[in-house]
Parts: C-alpha cells; sequence; structure tokens
C-alpha cells in the first residue's frame, strides 16, 4: 500500500521531510515549529531516560542550542519506512563538524547523532535519539567521567519498559512493519545475535565483507574483521553478560546513499561486573540506548554507523554506585 502524502506534506517525500523539519528547527533556529512537529503528548527516548510532552522536548532544544549556538548538523543519511498508509519511522544520521574556541584556538569537533522518529499524518508520536557524547568529550580534552558527574540517569518508562518485540519483521515498538527486504533484515538480525550476543566472533567474517567500515563513537572508524572483533570486545568487556535486543527495524533503498540501508534500534543489557573501565564495579544492571545503521551489497555488510551515549553509560553506572555491593575482580 502506498504512503498517503498526508503522512508528509507538505514535502515531496519522508526524507525530504525529515531533512527541512530538522534544519528549521536546528539551522533556523525556528523552536517554536516543535510545536507544529510534535504532538503534545509526544514521548522521546533519549540516553539518560524518557521524556514525556512535547514541553520537555521545547525545554531541552533551548537549553542545547544556548549552550552550542554554532553548532549545524547535516543529514548523512536518513533510513525511513511505512508504518500503515499514514505514518512513517524514520532513522535520521547526523553528522556534524563545528569549531569550538578552546584555550585560544580553535578545535573541530565531529560527531553523529541518530535520531528514530515516528511519524503519524505529519506529527511526531515517539522518538529514540542518541547522541554520541564521548566525541565531544575526546576532542575538547574533557574527562569523560567528570563529564558523566554532571549528568542525572532519570530512567525509563513506556515502551522501553515493555519487552522487546517476538518478530521485529512483523511488528517492531513503532508498530506493524512492510515486508521489505526479508533476506537482508533476516541476515543483520542474525549477525547481531550470533556475533554480538553470541560472541561468536569468528562469524565476523560470514556476515561482512574483508575491507569493512565500522564508524562507532568517540568519532572513530574501524576497519577490517579482525579489528571489528576488537571493538566489540571492548564494548562488551565491561559488562560480561551483555545481551543485545533488538526493539525495531527498518530498510531503505536508494542511490543518494549507496543502496540498502538497514536501520536497527537496539537495547544492550548488562552488569557492571567485568573489566572495570567506568571506575570500581557496582554489580549493577544497565540498559544502553543506541542505533546502527548498516550499508548492505550483494547480500552482505559493507559498512555500520553505530551510535550510542558512553558518557550517560556512565552516568547511570554512577547512580547505582552509591548503595552498591563490593564486586569480587575477575580472577579467571
Amino acid at each position: 500500500m502506498p504512503l498517503d502524502p498526508v503522512a508528509y506534506l507538505p514535502y515531496k517525500d519522508p526524507d525530504d521531510f525529515i531533512r527541512e523539519v530538522t534544519d528549521r528547527i536546528w539551522v533556523d533556529r525556528d523552536i517554536a515549529h516543535i510545536v507544529d512537529n510534535y504532538e503534545p503528548d509526544s514521548i522521546v527516548h533519549t540516553s539518560l531516560g524518557t521524556v514525556v510532552g512535547r514541553e520537555g522536548v521545547i525545554e531541552g532544544s533551548t537549553i542545547r542550542m544556548g549552550t552550542a549556538p554554532g553548532h549545524v548538523g547535516q543529514a548523512e543519511d536518513v533510513v525511513w519506512e511505512a508504518r500503515g498508509d499514514d505514518a512513517f519511522l524514520s532513522s535520521h544520521l547526523v553528522f556534524s563538524a563545528d569549531e569550538h574556541l578552546v584555550d585560544g584556538r580553535n578545535v573541530r569537533v565531529r560527531k553523529r547523532t541518530v535520531a528514530n522518529c515516528l511519524y503519524r499524518r505529519g506529527r511526531m508520536v515517539e522518538e529514540w535519539v542518541v547522541r554520541d557524547e564521548l566525541a565531544d568529550c575526546l576532542q575538547l580534552g574533557l574527562d569523560p567521567a567528570e563529564a558523566a558527574r554532571g549528568l542525572t540517569f532519570q530512567g525509563y518508562s513506556g515502551s522501553m519498559l515493555e519487552e522487546p518485540p517476538k518478530d521485529v519483521l512483523v511488528s517492531g515498538v513503532s508498530g506493524a512493519r512492510p515486508d521489505e527486504y526479508r533476506p537482508e533484515c533476516e541476515m543483520v538480525l542474525e549477525f547481531i545475535d550470533d556475533v554480538w550476543t553470541r560472541r561468536r566472533l569468528h562469524r565476523v567474517n560470514d556476515f561482512m565483507v574483508r575491507d569493512l567500515f565500522l564508524h562507532t563513537i568517540g568519532d572513530r572508524t574501524v576497519i577490517r574483521p579482525e579489528r571489528y572483533q576488537s571493538d566489540l570486545l571492548a564494548m562488551v568487556a565491561p559488562f560480561p553478560d551483555a545481551r543485545f535486543s533488538v526493539r525495531d527495524i527498518q530498510t531503505n533503498h536508494s542511490p543518494r546513499y549507496a543502496g540498502l540501508r538497514v536501520a536497527v534500534l537496539w537495547t544492550m543489557h548488562g552488569t557492571y561486573r567485568g573489566a572495570p573501565v567506568f571506575g570500581p564495579l557496582t554489580g549493577r544492571p544497565v540498559t544502553v540506548l543506541g542505533v546502527s545503521q548498516f550499508l548492505v551489497q550483494e547480500g552482505r555488510i559493507v559498512k555500520e554507523v553505530r551510535v550510542y551515549d558512553e558518557i550517560s553509560l556512565r552516568a547511570q553506572i554512577d547512580a547505582a554506585r552509591e548503595d552498591a555491593p563490593q564486586v569480587e575482580a575477575n580472577i579467571y
């Protein structure tokens, strides 16, 4: 069933809608447009918790723009997919390269943000947004641990507390999806379960090309399967029982963005009882919200762009530390 234009008017398609609306709010600084763009009871899930209501979005956007008045982001990719005949889910990858004055010198900060947005009849209903705040710290010379101490993890509500959908190929947290590019979606889901969760790291070569690219947090780029394996191990080492759950998936094929991309909204659930990367171990569970966009060509993954917020993860760990039990170090 074709998507009714009511879903994206007055723009030509959802891709155009997302790029232009974002520019109007974040580049032109028309914060009031949020009133026209978001439903009053819209829900936004961030790395620090869930915001319910449009007013929270307006306040948060005002603060963000005020603390970085020269910030300009640009769409690197928009992976959108219909949700019924009057709605769509978009995964909007935003890249920025801003200059900051630090100790009398200009410092360029490169970072990525992903906003997964569910729009119904041209209005935002629910959003999942993740930012690479680690990139800011590393490039500005800030201590990530100190930056995290200035944040408060507020916790999740709504759909983030529900069990992951049983079959995201049929229906994710955003609702029923069209059955498109099933072989590619099944391949990506198998990859996440087998390589990420089961740690069958040798199977990276079965899913990804040799000349792969991984653009990940801290504005880092990883190449080749063996380095991909090492990066994944470093990610889960603090959480040795880490498991990944897919909460939504969408696909889009466009020559503008090099072909077929598969966007995955995921959560990592684990216990901070492994490598003490983030300070003393707590033995407490954490939930990490993330988005990965996979570029698939000829049935293989050639690139992944992965975004999650390590600074907010540190804040979540800090929130549990005060009354945390003593955790024995690994002696294996």
